[in-house]
């Protein structure tokens, strides 16, 4: 019986989950392995991602695959059940587009929440012109980026969706973000519950997937 690939990485990270996803829309049973303190980085991970030093890694036999995406993409090509890339060579590069474009401007939402002044400013706008990327040349009236189907791009953006719940959550238990207070913080989050709202279709299909994988297959 051939081992069990390995997921090292932290819960909290949207960049951890999407790996998770990805698993658990192909119903590939892993072993995680929490990395319990990344300013103490592990052994394990310093061998295995000597590189960036950053989770997730994902260990397939002793291989390491690192960066998200690059793990997601492998497991679609290892393990072909559920595929989360178009067979169409133009539909899989506009699938990558898409990834590519959560890549680049994705941050800016998180950025939100740790700059000030000239650059919240800038953080804003970008944010913003995210959002009407997304709604006028991505999802539009689709059900997922892709059309009916879960795919890549819908995990890439999930990770950012996920991301703001938990901001979302944290502020309702008021907490502080670099000394800013909880008002100041709920009030930069008012600019991104669009972006919230427009992807929480895509967010609310890919948790139901998911949870349909994993009670199905017990992962």
């Amino acid at each position: 019986m051939a081992e069990q690939p390995k997921l090292l990485g932290t819960l909290p990270s949207p960049f951890v989950h999407r790996v998770i996803w990805a698993l658990k829309l192909k119903a590939i049973p892993y072993e995680f392995i929490i990395e319990e303190d990344l300013t103490n980085k592990s052994p394990l991970l310093l061998k295995y991602n000597p590189v960036h030093k950053k989770v997730p890694v994902f260990l397939h036999g002793d291989k390491p695959v690192c960066e998200s995406m690059i793990i997601v993409e492998y497991i679609d090509e290892v393990w072909p059940q559920n595929p989360l890339l178009p067979k169409d060579p133009y539909e899989r590069a506009q699938a990558r587009f898409w990834v590519k474009f959560a890549e680049d401007k994705g941050t800016a939402v998180f950025r939100m929440f740790s700059s000030k002044g000239e650059e919240l400013e800038k953080t804003k706008k970008e944010t913003l012109e995210m959002l009407q990327t997304v709604e006028e040349h991505g999802i539009g009236e689709k059900k997922f980026f892709g059309g009916e189907s879960i795919g890549v791009a819908d995990i890439a953006f999930g990770s950012v969706v996920y991301g703001l719940e938990i901001i979302e959550e944290a502020i309702g238990e008021g907490a502080v973000f670099e000394d800013e207070g909880r008002a100041e913080m709920s009030e930069r989050y008012e600019v991104l519950s669009p972006l919230h709202f427009r992807l929480s279709s895509v967010w609310d299909a890919l948790s139901n997937e998911i949870l349909f994988y994993s009670l199905r297959h017990r992962l």
